[in-house]
Order: structure tokens, then sequence, then C-alpha cells
């Protein structure tokens, strides 16, 4: 970390270290003390509509992208052969572009819906704005890259891959992110503000899959209804 300043150390890695930090004692503190809301509390039953036309093509933007932003992370030599033919990184390009797009749209959707409708809008909790603001902040912040910034599925690799797994293996080597334009610095902390704000709202749902039910025992279901004779 030579020529790094206090506020490099502070934002790149204090930072990171306490968001995560936070996000793994809050949610296992809530886990144990509060189970009952590790869910997504849906409002499916006040209003379906609007919510369908904004989830679907918010989780499904999102989901894309975020895989992609993972399997580059874990994988970057293989990601790398993959993006070296220049047809397929303008595909992933675009792809991703309409993915970010799509996220937007989607998530724009659902924030005019909590407005818009009085029984949602009564549900919506202060950790609920938070959250669907930082998240469209991100996701408007990842499409700017993506449009301005071109080739970030290459550059991507050797700058934000290497400083993750610094930070991944307690050897934190900022001077990959600090080099960087500020739009960009600020797409990678505000995942990690995201990851912070995750034990405090309604986004801990997605740690929560039924595992159990992989091994518990079959069930065994009685029908204890009289059959029809077909008398009348």
């Amino acid at each position: 970390m030579q020529n790094a300043t206090p506020l490099d150390i502070l934002l790149f890695v204090a930072f990171p270290y306490l968001a995560v930090g936070l996000a793994i004692f809050v949610g296992v503190l809530r886990y144990f003390n509060d189970r009952f809301s590790f869910s997504s509390q849906s409002s499916q039953f006040l209003e379906n509509r609007a919510l369908f036309w904004g989830s679907v093509p918010w989780h499904y933007g999102i989901v894309l992208v975020l895989t992609a932003h993972l399997l580059a992370a874990l994988f970057p030599t293989q990601w790398g052969n993959l993006i070296a033919d220049q047809t397929r990184l303008y595909v992933l390009e675009l792809t991703g572009l309409a993915l970010a797009l799509m996220a937007i749209l989607g998530l724009t959707l659902l924030i005019v819906r909590r407005i818009t409708n009085a029984r949602a809008f009564s549900v919506t909790t202060f950790w609920d704005w938070v959250l669907l603001a930082d998240l469209l902040l991100q996701v408007i912040l990842g499409f700017w890259i993506a449009l301005f910034y071109r080739w970030g599925s290459d550059w991507y690799l050797h700058t934000a891959v290497p400083w993750l797994w610094s930070l991944a293996t307690f050897n934190p080597q900022i001077q990959y992110v600090t080099v960087l334009p500020q739009v960009v610095q600020w797409h990678f902390l505000n995942a990690f503000l995201i990851t912070a704000l995750f034990p405090f709202t309604r986004l801990v749902h997605f740690v929560t899959f039924p595992i159990t039910y992989w091994w518990r025992p079959y069930q065994v279901v009685i029908w204890n209804r009289q059959p029809r004779t077909g008398k009348s």
C-alpha cells in the first residue's frame, strides 16, 4: 500500500472489512433473536400487477449481472479466456448494458409502486426506502460505467478482482482501485455499503434457502374426508 493516503486506507481497506463484519455479526444476531423477520415480507397480496412488471425485469437483470461479476471474480483465468475473443467481448458488453437497463426499469417500477399504492406504502419501512434508493444508485452507476467506461468485462479482471482477492487473503492491495475514475470507485464502495445494510433489511431472505428440506422425512398426508357414495 505504498503512497496510499489515510482516506484511501479508510475507504478501500477499513470500510470493506467493517461492512462485511457488520453484515455477519448483525445477520447472525438477528437470526437467533428475531428469526421470523428473515423473510422477504412480500406485499404481493396487497397489489400484484405492478409488482409483477417490476419484479421480473429487476430480478432477472440483477441476478444475471451479479452472476457475471461473481464468475469473473472466482474464475479470472477462465473468464479472461472467454473474453479474449473480440466477438464474445462485444456480446457480453451489450448483454450487460441490456441487463443493467432492465434492472433499472424494474426497480424504478417497484419504487413507483411503493409510492403510489397506499397499501404498499403503508407497510414500507425506513430501511426499505434506504435499501431501494441504494440499490437504484448501484445499478445506475453500473449502467453508467458500462456505457462510458467500455470493456469493463476486461479491466474488471485487472482492478476489482485482484483488490477483492487481496482483501479476502488479508493482504490489502488498494493500488488496483485507487487509480480508477471516481464513479468506478463509488460503484465498488457502494457495493460494500449494500453489504452493510444487508442485515437491517428484508434482503436477508436471500440467505435463508430452506436447505433442511433436502433431508427431512417425507410428509405423510392422510385423507380423512369420506368418499362420495354417488347417492343424492
